[in-house]
């Protein structure tokens, strides 16, 4: 019998093969990348003296109460002296905020961890206390609002996903974004600055060493050396207190200078409850000497609000020509009544 015998076909490898091995080449190099800059992470780490371990809590696990106490409290002392030699950079990033609100722009905090968390407490207390919308005054935070109350640190080594949450908030140069972390080198929070920075919009840093990734990618580097904390590498301590004296002058600065403080006086608040309701009577007894009975009835002729009163109050004006002045001038109470005054 004689047996057929047919050419052997010439077998193509398909095309997603080589696709394939290109994709496992990216992903070793993707891999190795990753290797070399969780290295030099790591040593970079051991440089900072936020990471260090601090002698002056040696043995802390074998203290008292009373002097585990006051080694925290003598630490913490160090905290104001810190944030005082940065005091210069602090004005002129207030400056840049109040510029940039001015042109109704906004005020966007980024951090993670820690420094995310102090960022959106600081953000949501904007809005009652100067009367501001909540727009005006807001914060990202690595791994979203699920994260203020857990944990989500792996989200903070991501670059990408630091870039796709600012983004997502499409910065401009009307924009003022302040990235904060005590160690200055957050991916997440480095790469969500850098991406506002290239969109136009002024950055600044709040960081706890100098000479850092995030420090040197802003326009304006805040510093607040607080040295080695009591717990090594928890800075949520002197850090997280330094943070948080910062974004108070931040924002308590930028607002009082667009005139949303009289005197200094919190008039822009909003009587929703019994304490503020007796606030701002207590304001108006203040800033226009006016009698408790009297700052009670003018506060109720108001409408419960306290500007609007203060204005009535300092004029002598009815509550729609002082609603007017108000209107005029964005709800800034003092050139309200500088401007009802001259007509």
């Amino acid at each position: 019998m004689k047996h057929k015998i047919t050419r052997a076909s010439t077998i193509h490898l398909p095309e997603t093969t080589q696709a394939q091995k290109s994709s496992a080449a990216t992903r070793r190099k993707s891999k190795n990348k990753s290797q070399r800059e969780n290295e030099t992470t790591t040593a970079n780490l051991k440089r900072l003296s936020t990471e260090q371990s601090n002698s002056a809590s040696a043995d802390l696990d074998q203290k008292s109460a009373l002097e585990i106490v006051r080694i925290i409290n003598r630490e913490d002392a160090k905290v104001a002296p810190a944030v005082r030699q940065a005091l210069p950079q602090i004005a002129k990033a207030i400056d840049l905020i109040t510029a940039a609100l001015s042109q109704g722009g906004r005020l966007i905090y980024v951090g993670t961890g820690t420094s995310g968390r102090i960022a959106a407490l600081d953000a949501a207390e904007c809005s009652p206390t100067f009367d501001v919308p909540p727009r005006m005054v807001q914060f990202i935070m690595a791994g979203g609002r699920a994260a203020l109350g857990a944990a989500v640190e792996a989200d903070e080594d991501s670059r990408e996903l630091g870039r796709k949450a600012m983004a997502a908030k499409r910065p401009g140069r009307k924009d003022v974004i302040v990235g904060i972390a005590a160690s200055g080198r957050t991916p997440f929070t480095v790469a969500a600055l850098q991406y506002a920075r290239a969109q136009g919009a002024h950055t600044v840093a709040v960081v706890c060493n100098p000479n850092s990734k995030l420090g040197k990618s802003a326009h304006v580097e805040i510093v607040a050396a607080v040295g080695p904390e009591v717990l090594a590498g928890s800075t949520r301590m002197k850090a997280g207190t330094a943070q948080k004296m910062i974004l108070n002058m931040l924002t308590t600065g930028a607002m009082t200078r667009l005139g949303y403080v009289y005197g200094n006086l919190m008039v822009n608040l909003h009587t929703k409850n019994s304490k503020l309701l007796e606030r701002g009577i207590g304001i108006l007894e203040t800033a226009a000497g006016l009698k408790r009975s009297l700052a009670r009835k003018l506060l109720a002729s108001a409408g419960g609000r306290v500007p609007l009163a203060l204005v009535m109050a300092k004029t002598g004006l009815s509550r729609r020509l002082a609603a007017a002045a108000l209107e005029e001038t964005g709800g800034r109470v003092r050139e309200a009544i500088t401007v009802a005054k001259s007509r």
